[in-house]
């Protein structure tokens, strides 16, 4: 029996999770995804294929570096800010297989606080 390592089985349960789940025109799907040094944020709309607007820690507005839930926080508001501007009211949130919590939370709460409903 192999042994799947952290980032194997993030994709193991990010592939379960996304065969239930798909952004619409109506609904286009809110997608997270962190790495060691960013954090980055898209909102998707799966029946187009194509990324409505998207947000990451590399912004110039954001002007914070590193991935922690203190720049989670700042994406999330600049994500909702440029949502807004994309005419996207309420999106499905596709947490990546990553937990819910820590940076995933605080994103998904500023984004709440900007307007996007989820």
């Amino acid at each position: 029996m192999s042994i799947l390592n952290r980032k194997e089985s993030r994709r193991k349960i990010h592939r379960r999770i996304r065969k239930k789940m798909a952004g619409t025109a109506d609904r286009p799907r809110l997608a997270v995804h962190y790495s060691n040094k960013n954090i980055y944020a898209q909102i998707i709309d799966d029946e187009a294929g194509r990324t409505l607007c998207a947000a990451s820690s590399l912004d110039k507005e954001v002007e914070a570096s590193g991935s922690n839930v203190a720049t989670a926080e700042k994406v999330g508001a600049l994500i909702a800010s440029r949502a807004g501007g994309a005419s996207v009211g309420s999106v499905v949130f596709d947490r990546g297989g990553h937990l819910y919590h820590g940076k995933i939370k605080a994103l998904a709460e500023a984004a709440r606080e900007g307007g996007l409903k989820f």
